[in-house]
């Protein structure tokens, strides 16, 4: 199906764009009060995931009322430890909790990579229904979590400020990190392939915790499987954003990706030193400045802008959009980015 709105592709591909293209990461979410009326009427965050006709209702949501450049499919990086085999459960105002978590040998050998594929088919299907009910509006975006942040939530059980109980796992049970981290990186790239074939037209992986490890631990245990990622799904364009990784900017601009998401600790100029002009370049607003005014919103993205480029350039926040932010100072912000190239 031809593309009636493609800038965030092109943009991805290196090509020249009419202007920058904008999304949002967390786009489909609680700053929405249509998101909100569909959540009160079900038993949790987990059936709307596990829902592929709510689910695309839900992803569609954000192209309809802020009117983005792109779709971005409702669901969560945890699906994958679940479809192993480690049931997670989603915790109203707590996050996730892992009732089991890995601690040994045996509790690696117990994950399934086998049917792992067929029991993420509601995704897959959440996919083909967004796709065919978007009609070619715009691009659809797929994701996945990378293997050391699946790891993380894995191994500690829930989120954490720290992540001590993951981290000493990297040091004190390094074989057996490595043979868990391998598992995750062969589910994932199964995965991102079959979003590709369900109709993903571009993929994102997200590093949520690579700013919590040392530089040395981050290319040793998260680095080097993103990058057999990177390798394996060719297909679409794929976007890295690994959150606080500033130290590892310069080893991103050599993974095999067209994109490189930025954090908003991340300096602009410096990072297109760092990661290099081949690249094209994803971020990295404050979400905090959507909490200002109008004018403080207008402001601060040209600035932004006018730093990256437009070229080689997809405009976003440095994170997730905040849940208690106003729509309408998120419509303001994606107005910003159109009338800056207008």
């Amino acid at each position: 199906m031809l593309l009636k709105n493609d800038l965030i592709l092109r943009a991805a591909k290196g090509e020249k764009t009419e202007r920058v293209p904008v999304w949002l990461m967390r786009q489909a979410g609680r700053i929405l009060p249509e998101y909100r009326a569909i959540r009160e009427r079900l038993s949790g965050f987990k059936e709307l995931v596990t829902t592929p006709q709510l689910a695309a209702e839900v992803t569609i949501q954000p192209v309809d009322i802020l009117d983005t450049d792109a779709a971005i499919i409702f669901s969560d990086i945890l699906v994958v430890p679940e479809a192993m085999g480690l049931d997670y459960e989603m915790l109203e105002a707590k996050g996730p909790i892992f009732p089991k978590t890995i601690k040994t040998s045996a509790d690696i050998e117990l994950l399934t990579t086998k049917t792992a594929i067929e029991n993420l088919a509601y995704v897959f299907e959440a996919i083909r229904v967004t796709k065919k009910e978007l009609n070619g509006r715009v691009p659809l975006i797929g994701f996945a979590g990378a293997p050391w942040t699946l790891l993380a939530y894995m191994v500690e059980g829930s989120g954490s400020k720290t992540f001590s109980k993951a981290r000493k796992f990297l040091y004190s049970e390094q074989a057996l990190a490595h043979q868990l981290l391998q598992k995750i990186t062969d589910v994932t790239i199964l995965y991102l392939k079959e979003q590709v074939k369900s109709g993903a037209d571009m993929l994102q992986l997200f590093d949520s915790w690579a700013g919590i490890l040392p530089p040395d631990h981050y290319k040793e245990f998260s680095l080097k499987y993103i990058s057999q990622i990177c390798d394996a799904v060719p297909e679409v364009p794929l976007t890295v954003f690994a959150k606080g990784a500033f130290f590892a900017r310069r080893e991103m601009g050599k993974l095999n990706c067209r994109t490189i998401g930025l954090d908003w600790n991340m300096e602009i100029g410096e990072s297109r030193k760092l990661i290099g002009d081949d690249k094209t370049l994803q971020g990295n607003l404050d979400p905090c400045v959507l909490y200002t005014s109008y004018e403080e919103i207008r402001k601060h993205t040209r600035q932004m802008i006018k730093e990256f480029g437009t070229q080689k350039y997809i405009a976003n926040l440095g994170h997730g959009v905040y849940p208690d932010t106003d729509k309408d100072k998120v419509k303001c912000f994606i107005e910003a980015v159109k009338e800056y190239s207008a």
